[in-house]
């Protein structure tokens, strides 16, 4: 890290903005005070212990990005089984989903074979729940259980798995495996979460899907969308991306975040939950943090390789 100096900065730059949120938010609970402001607090206490764990992760290169994700991967799909319609007809549906399919996804991930890590789940993955189900012998339900464990699969373990696979990648003239293009998905993906959130707050007033999310506007979604597109341009020298392709990049990545976060905000209501879990103090579960990731992860990785 230390003779990676563009790391470096990145680190460092993560560092500042988190320590300067946590002295804006301590100043605010002893100014104003409130349940608004202790949540913002919570949040910010959460993010230091996430982006500690992240941290720690991408400095080990990709095993320990790999172990990250995986066990992200096995906290979400539990999250997201817990709040779905499933029998004792699925238990070991279940078991094979948790304890095999799960490692088997990273382990290809790990020893680079592609052409397997990116059909094993959408293809095997997809005929083997099925008939694994269907040998129980419960037929009531049997569609809606059936697609909630593929579901689960594609969205915790598949779509999450191409987040560390970014450090895999073969690029010319560029180590993806420091994990700067790993760090440059999290920040502008965050960044746009966060700034959609801020902006909505202060100027929103048209919602985008009232009966999905109501806090989502139009003028946070622009604003955050454009503001995440000059932080990921702003850090194209921590990417193998011009300054143009950077913001190309950021543009595309920030509007799938913002389509994985809504589409997973209309599975929590349509499971009638504000929250997928509470594992995370003031930021509900692990799936609710990593819900924009979903449809940017997989995004950025094809484009990158394909492109780059």
């Amino acid at each position: 890290m230390i003779e990676d100096r563009e790391l470096l900065w990145l680190l460092t730059g993560l560092a500042g903005t988190l320590a300067l949120a946590t002295a804006a938010g301590q100043t605010l609970r002893l100014s104003v005070g409130g349940d608004t402001i202790a949540n913002v607090n919570a949040r910010i206490g959460a993010w230091w212990v996430m982006s500690i764990a992240f941290v720690a992760a991408t400095l080990t290169g990709g095993i320990g990005s790999l172990v990250l994700f995986a066990l992200l991967s096995m906290l979400a799909l539990r999250e997201f089984v817990t709040l779905s319609p499933t029998g004792r007809g699925d238990h070991r549906a279940l078991a094979w989903s948790f304890f095999v399919v799960i490692p088997l996804q990273y382990v290809l991930v790990g020893i680079h074979w592609y052409g397997l890590f990116s059909i094993l789940i959408p293809v095997y993955g997809f005929l083997f729940i099925a008939t694994r189900i269907v040998l129980s012998g419960e037929t009531e339900g049997f569609l809606e259980r059936t697609a909630t464990i593929q579901w689960g699969l594609m969205a915790c373990v598949y779509c999450v798995s191409y987040a560390p696979a970014l450090m895999l990648l073969d690029i010319d003239g560029y180590d993806a495996s420091s994990g700067k293009l790993l760090l440059f998905l999290v920040v502008v993906v965050q960044s746009s979460d966060v700034l959609q959130f801020v902006w909505g707050k202060l100027i929103g007033r048209r919602r985008i899907a009232p009966t999905v999310s109501p806090n989502k506007t139009w003028e946070g979604f622009v604003g955050g969308v454009a503001c995440a597109t000059l932080v990921g341009t702003g850090l194209w020298w921590a990417t193998p991306f011009n300054p143009w392709q950077a913001a190309a990049m950021s543009f595309v990545i920030a509007i799938a975040g913002f389509a994985g976060g809504l589409v997973m905000s209309a599975i929590k209501r349509d499971r009638g939950v504000k929250d997928f879990g509470s594992l995370l103090p003031g930021h509900g579960g692990v799936l609710d943090r990593i819900d924009s990731l979903l449809f940017a992860a997989p995004i950025f990785f094809h484009l990158t390789r394909f492109f780059f």
